[in-house]
């Protein structure tokens, strides 16, 4: 059988085995696993309002907008046949 070198052999493979894959996959992540366009540039997402009037004109463009849904759900209701079934599609 396998005596001290042997031992210390296998020890020395299962102490540096798992960190030499932790080292091998967890360096230089940015060049290997990258991939391009993935987040939005800083110019396509959403901006939060800060200022009041910036609150106002959101929640003003938010309220319009879902005039617009509102009103074209009553058209749609209106247009559907009374008697027949109704079915939604959405």
């Amino acid at each position: 059988m396998g005596g001290l070198n042997l031992e210390v052999f296998k020890f020395g493979m299962y102490l540096l085995f798992p960190i030499g894959i932790m080292y091998h996959f967890g360096t230089n992540l940015d060049s290997r696993f990258a991939v391009e366009g993935f987040w939005p540039k800083p110019e396509e997402t959403n901006k939060v309002p800060h200022s009041k009037e910036e609150i106002k004109a959101e929640y003003e463009k938010i309220v319009a907008r879902q005039r617009v849904l509102m009103e074209r759900r009553a058209m749609q209701e209106a247009s559907r046949p009374e008697g027949g079934a109704s079915t939604t599609q959405e």
